[in-house]
């Protein structure tokens, strides 16, 4: 028995320096081909395998490895940078990327989607025509045999929303199969795809093949004018409802409705109201006519005129809701007016139109923004005095005040005692809340158990923000290992992609921690997935990367700072 024993452990530690010493011959090989840093040991790559591999992927260790290589062309952070790769086994390369909005779909529909998805995509580094499109799919065996459906299409142009050429050539090659016929809602994707890449000739080509077919709808005609607008194009949004009888529609108070808000929307608020008057007198508006006034006048920073609306809309013959009102107090608020909030508060109690849930958290959640956190639960109180259910999203926001005014007790028993008691359903972000709350602490364990307590209940579903206060302790104490797992848990565990936000946390931590090899890589997988960096973000990696003279990557981001539109700072 004790011989068996040592032979297994003999046989372990066998193992163990085989792959130490295959990692230290072929390291200067792996450094070349996928630019290891230097610094890297064989020891820290065998201290990432060990940590984040299960016991059956490091039984296949060796076509792990082949598949490090075999993936060396894909567009993902992974193909980027081979630490990532030992953070997050290969085989998870295409969720990082995926976009974490999914249509509901069956196991089958989801195969289908991913084998077309690899056809269009993994076998080119780049995206090509709608016709290159369509021959790979009608040439390729797999596709043939796929069952199409209207989901399955429908998810595919979901994947390819910006992506105008591969989302024709998916119709396109779906049109040519035998028995199918796009419905109205492919039809109305292959729209707003074209209008959001502003092909508007090809666009308008749809919507006359449409019309043909007579499968425009209100929603097509939404989708038009709202991207026409938001192209700053608002003229042609009015053309566009001029021509509803032409596509078989009628103009009435819900379509008139649909082109004031999309000018609304655009901050065309003076556009509308001239389109109103012009059209009042053969349309009748209705209450929502109105507030989408309020909202416009608010969004557009004037909000006397939207107080000037709610008067017109009593002297219509409509009593202004509790969304009206609580319109005005929002944009009060931003302008951290909080005197006119009191008394539109006071109004509302006066006028039989008494606020509701989301007037008080508004208000909580704006003296939050002014770190008046004792002024924010005296609103609370407020609340609870005049008899107004509390709500989810106000629970969040009491919760997120309790920890920032230091009630940490008082947190804890409306987590635990509160909100169970009144049957009030916790959501994501409840548990963000904590998770928040505890890492700021320093009590991450408690964090942990949080976000295990929420994958247990399976009442809702962690998120990326769920993990941004646990990385941010991970980084606080140096712990690159455990970002690494962190990152594979949510990626493997939860199917998460990272966002803008994570793209800029992570970047901008791995520079302070001096790792701006790890941080280049995650801005490269960034510009990939078509997501716009930060401008501050593009200065402080270009600052680390030239500090490091690392020449081809400063002339890389300089390139993209001066021919990518950049995302400005959050003001």
């Amino acid at each position: 028995m004790k011989w068996a024993h040592f032979q297994i452990i003999s046989s372990r530690w066998l193992l163990t320096s085989v792959v130490v010493f295959t990692i230290s011959l072929c390291s200067e090989v792996f450094r070349y081909e996928f630019d290891f840093p230097a610094s890297f040991s064989s020891y820290a790559y065998l201290s990432l395998l060990s940590l984040q591999f299960s016991d059956i992927e490091r039984q296949r260790f060796p076509s792990l490895m082949f598949r490090l290589v075999q993936n060396r062309t894909r567009n993902s952070l992974l193909r980027l940078k081979p630490r990532a790769y030992l953070a997050l086994p290969s085989a998870l390369v295409e969720n990082l990327s995926t976009a974490s909005e999914r249509l509901p779909e069956t196991i089958h529909e989801s195969s289908d989607s991913e084998a077309i998805w690899n056809v269009i995509v993994a076998r080119s580094g780049d995206r090509v025509s709608e016709d290159e499109v369509f021959n790979r799919l009608s040439n390729d065996e797999i596709c043939n045999r796929v069952n199409l459906s209207d989901a399955l299409i429908h998810k595919l142009l979901h994947r390819f929303r910006d992506d105008w050429r591969s989302a024709l050539g998916v119709l396109n090659w779906a049109e040519s199969c035998k028995g199918h016929r796009h419905s109205s809602e492919s039809f109305d994707l292959a729209v707003d795809i074209l209008g959001k890449a502003r092909k508007w000739d090809r666009m308008r080509e749809f919507v006359e093949r449409m019309r043909g077919e007579k499968l425009v709808t209100l929603n097509t005609i939404a989708k038009i004018m709202r991207r026409f607008a938001g192209a700053g194009e608002w003229e042609e949004a009015v053309k566009v409802f001029d021509e509803l009888r032409e596509f078989g529609l009628e103009k009435n108070t819900e379509s008139m409705n649909l082109l004031l808000d999309t000018l609304c929307k655009e901050k065309r608020v003076e556009q509308a109201r001239a389109i109103l008057l012009e059209l009042k007198s053969h349309i009748t508006p209705n209450a929502h006519t109105f507030n989408i006034f309020v909202h416009g006048w608010c969004k557009a920073n004037r909000v006397e005129e939207a107080l000037w609306t709610i008067q017109e809309m009593k002297g219509h013959g409509f009593r202004p809701c509790v969304i009206s009102y609580t319109t005005v107090i929002r944009c009060y608020c931003q302008q951290s007016n909080f005197i006119k909030v009191y008394e539109v508060l006071s109004e509302m109690e006066a006028n039989g139109s008494p606020p509701n849930s989301v007037t008080y958290t508004t208000i909580m959640s704006s003296l939050n923004a002014q770190k008046e956190f004792e002024e924010s639960l005296r609103v609370a109180t407020r609340m609870r005095r005049s008899g107004c259910e509390p709500d989810t999203l106000f629970y969040n926001c009491l919760i997120h005040t309790l920890a920032r005014a230091g009630r940490l007790d008082e947190a804890e028993r409306v987590f635990r005692v509160e909100m169970p008691e009144l049957g009030v359903v916790m959501n994501t972000s409840t548990y963000n809340s904590m998770i928040a709350m505890y890492c700021h602490l320093d009590e991450e364990e408690k964090a942990v158990e949080v976000l295990r307590e929420m994958e247990s209940l399976k009442l809702c579903d962690p998120d990326v923000h769920s993990y941004h206060p646990l990385l941010r302790s991970c980084f606080k104490r140096g712990d690159v290992v455990e970002v690494g797992r962190l990152l594979k848990e949510m990626v493997t565990k939860h199917e998460l992609s990272l966002d803008e936000s994570t793209y800029t946390f992570l970047i901008q931590r791995f520079c302070r921690a001096d790792m701006c090899e790890w941080a280049y890589s995650l801005f490269e997988e960034m510009i990939s997935q078509d997501i716009k960096p930060r401008h501050r973000t593009c200065l402080l990696l270009l600052e680390e990367v030239k500090k490091r003279n690392m020449r081809e990557s400063a002339e890389r981001i300089e390139h993209i700072m001066k021919t990518v539109k950049l995302t400005s700072p959050v003001k």
